[in-house]
This record gives C-alpha cells, structure tokens and sequence, in this order.
C-alpha cells in the first residue's frame, strides 16, 4: 500500500512541478480566463491547496498545521492552506454496505428504525455521515468509514516517514530548530481516533464527562462503535459559521462564547485533553442556545510541562508580560549554543503589547500565537512539536468563536479563567498520584547522589570534568581549558588588587 501511495504522491507532486514551471515560464505572456487578477504567489498557494486536497485527508491535516507554521510556510501560502477543507466526492450508500455488514453483522438494518440514505449529513475523505433512528427511538447519525481509506492514510504515514528522514539527513541544521520528524508523530497520534472509531467513541465519553459543568456545551453519546462505523445520537443545530445574526440573542451569544473557551482552557490546561479540530463546522449551535462539540476523531494530548508553559504563554499575553511569556515559551522547547534568547525576550516585549486586551474583531489571536512561534524559530529556539496542534485548537477555537460572539476578548476569557484553573491544577499536583511521583523523584535523587559525587570526582582525577554554564541570554559550554583560563584571570586580577 505504501509503495502505492508513494506513486500517486510522486504523480500529484510532478503535476504540481510542471504547473510551476508552466507558470514561471508563462510570466511574460498576459493571464486570461480564472487566471486572471491572480498574482503568481497566489496561483502558487492555490495550487499547493488543491494537490494536497488531492493527496488525501492526511495531508489536508498537514497543511491545516503548517497554516499556523509562519516559521515554516511563507504568509501568502499559510493564507491559502487556512482554506484546505477536507471534503470529498459523495459516494452512493451501497459502497458502505459491505463495512456495514461486516462491523455490525448481515441484520445490521435491524438496529435502525430508519436510515436515511439518499443523502448524507456530510461527506469527507475518511468518512460519510447518514442520519437515521436508533432501534430505540433515539435520533442518531452513522458515520462510515470509506473502504480503502484506512489503507490510505497508513500508506501516506509511511510515504512522510520516509521523507521526511530523508530531508533531517540533507538538513539537519533546520532540525535542530524545527523537528519535523517529532511534529509529523504529534500529527499522527492525534489523527489515530480517526482511523479506530471505538478510540474517537472513548474520546467522546472523556468530552462528555468534561462538559457537565458547562450549561451550553454539549458532545454527543455514541450508541454503538466498531473500529469502522460509529452509531452516535444526533447533534440539534447549525455549524457555527451559518449562524445568522439574526439568531439567538447577544446574551446567549456571548454565554456560548465564554462557555466554549473555558471548555477548550480546561482541556488545555487542566485535563491536557482536548478537541484539536474545533473549527466552525465541527460547532453546532441549537435554535435553543446549546453548542455541540462533534467529531472527536483528532484530539490533542499534552504533558503537565507543556500545559503549564502553555497556560504561561496566554497569561503573559493577557497581561502585558512579555518576559514572563518568553520564558514560558523557552520552558516549553529547547535553547542551541547559537540560541538569541536575549533577542527573542526582546522581541516579545515589543510584540505584546499591540495583543493585549484586543477583542477578535480586532485581532487574530491564533495568528499572534504563531507570530511568538516566528520569533523563536528566527532566534533559534526550539519549539516543541505540540505547540503546532495546540496552536491549531487555538486559531480553530478562535474562528468559531468570532462566528458567535466576535466582540469576546480572549485575554479576559484567560483572566475569568484563571483562578479555576490554578485551583485543578493544585488538586492535580497535591493528588495522591503525584504524591507518589514526588516520592519516587526524591528516592532516585537519593540513591542515585552517591553515585553522581564519585563520578564528579573520578573526572576531576582525569581531568575530563566540564563546566556548563546556562544563563538567561547564553547557552554555552566551558570546557576544562576554557575553565583554566577563566580561574587563571580570576587570580591575576585578584592579584592586582
């Protein structure tokens, strides 16, 4: 399969060479038909859009991500894969009936009431979606894993596998500022749900249970879940972005706002769970005023390192910190010898303040996220590969929310936040769980400073001991030359006074 794909890649990525080469060639000669209007970068970005639309939905995601990579992609092309949608040709119901069969049994028409099949709910690359009535009453929709597709995406995993080792080897200088290999695991990891439909059904419950404290926020029960075909109960409303303004009231409006944002904060910073393809779509607002979360097929998990640095990073840009955002950033990735950490805390201190307390009709806050992300990678810091699914959820949060209430500011959402999230994360860290990883740290630590000491003194006997030295601008090494001639000035000039 993988051998496979990699033909049908080489094919879509020659096409996409020789329209570039048509193009640069073309130049001199005047643009007609849809062409025209169109700058060259432009029709470059629509192209790159439409071959990896082309490819599959494993590379839509890719390019989903990269749209918030500024460090990686050029703006006019980030601006084109912000479009990337992952739909796909409608395919007639009796293509699924096979899986059908084979995921729910020969009598699989027995557990609907009825199962609409002329026309689907929506159609996607890895899925179609059919609304039907449970055996039991119970409105509910099926999603159907397209034959092949499975095959497909694993094919194309091992395809970036590949190339991607192929590129860390021609530069390995980039890698050491942006680890793509790491970025494209975090990608594949989080897109695993939608390749097993029982582990996005184990994700829904997770969701379920996190938004009962939320009156507005709603996710949907799965009925039934086979690694192929999900039974789930049907999702009342619009899509966030087919909202009219003539619906629902500012109130309400603003209710769904701040309950969705402090929804996603919470999996952000204190479950360290959370839905990684919230965009408008995937939001849908009832005639009553309740918002559904649906389609739990990508979810983004991080450590309590990464959602403390993260929940660092919004709060100095909530309150006008630039340093304190900076070193949040900093913890959150890892600094070279060539690393301008004095630079980027510059950087950030002028950055700041044109964010703070601006409302999303003002500003886009994810795309401020991605510009903190540009300044590390031009001062060679490395980020960690998370921050590119977490910057993902953001910029998605952001755009459904500015279909909803645009007036919100994200910085007083941080602030109202704030205090109930501090408060989990300290029943977090004094559980007994953590309890017990403190003990285990303070065991190692003692069992193992024995050890250490004799090792420190048999490099001092071979003279093989190194000094590191990490400053808050610096991260250089001294060696024990470089440490001699240190301690030699040192005492000439204690001499000469």
């Amino acid at each position: 399969m993988s051998e496979r794909r990699a033909r049908h890649t080489a094919q879509v990525l020659a096409r996409l060479g020789m329209q570039e080469v048509s193009r640069s060639t073309g130049r001199r000669r005047p643009r007609t038909g849809s062409e025209s209007g169109a700058t060259t970068e432009q029709q470059r970005a629509r192209a790159i859009r439409q071959a990896l639309e082309q490819l599959g939905p494993l590379y839509v995601k890719v390019g989903q991500i990269l749209a918030t990579r500024p460090d990686m992609v050029p703006d006019y092309v980030r601006e084109e894969l912000a479009l990337l949608t992952d739909q796909a040709n409608v395919r007639p119901f009796t293509s699924f009936v096979p899986t059908l069969e084979e995921e729910l049994g020969a009598d699989w028409r027995a557990s609907f009431l009825s199962l609409e099949t002329d026309r689907p709910l929506g159609a996607a690359s890895l899925a179609q979606v059919y609304r039907a009535t449970w055996r039991d009453g119970t409105p509910c929709v099926v999603k159907i894993q397209r034959p092949g597709s499975h095959g497909a995406v694993v094919g194309d995993m091992a395809v970036l596998r590949r190339v991607i080792r192929m590129f860390g080897r021609v530069a390995p200088r980039f890698n050491e500022v942006i680890d793509t290999a790491a970025m494209l695991d975090v990608i594949f990891r989080a897109m695993g749900a939608e390749l097993d439909f029982t582990r996005e059904a184990a994700n829904m419950k997770d969701a379920r249970r996190a938004a009962k404290e939320f009156k507005t926020i709603k996710v949907p029960k799965a009925l039934v879940a086979t690694p192929r075909v999900l039974v789930q109960t049907l999702a009342d409303g619009q899509a966030a972005h087919r909202l009219k303004d003539s619906e629902l009231s500012r109130k309400q409006r603003k209710k769904i706002a701040n309950e969705f944002v402090a929804y996603m904060f919470k999996g952000f910073f204190v479950h360290r769970v959370f839905h990684a393809d919230p965009h408008p779509a995937n939001v849908l607002i009832s005639p009553v005023g309740k918002a559904h979360v649906i389609d739990w097929g990508m979810v983004g998990r991080i450590d309590r390192s990464m959602s403390a640095g993260m929940l660092g990073t919004l709060v100095g840009m909530a309150y006008n910190d630039g340093p304190a955002l900076a070193q949040s950033w900093i913890r959150m990735g890892s600094t070279n010898p060539w690393s301008d950490i004095g630079g980027f805390t510059a950087d950030i201190a002028r950055f700041v303040p044109h964010v703070t307390n601006a409302s999303l009709a003002e500003l886009n806050f994810g795309v401020a996220l991605t510009s903190v992300l540009a300044f590390a990678s031009n001062r060679g810091i490395q980020t960690t590969p998370n921050v590119s699914i977490v910057g993902k959820a953001v910029a998605n949060m952001e755009g459904t929310v500015r279909h909803i209430h645009p007036d919100l500011k994200l910085s007083d959402s941080i602030r109202d936040a704030l205090p109930d999230i501090l408060l989990d994360m300290a029943r977090d860290l004094s559980s007994p769980e953590q309890l017990a990883q403190y003990g285990l740290h303070a065991l190692h630590a003692v069992t193992q400073g024995p050890g250490q000491g004799m090792r420190m003194v048999n490099d001092l006997a071979d003279r093989q001991f190194t000094l590191h030295n990490h400053t808050r601008f610096h991260d250089t090494r001294f060696s024990k030359k470089a440490f001699a001639l240190a301690l030699l000035a040192l005492a000439r000039r204690q001499r000469s006074h």
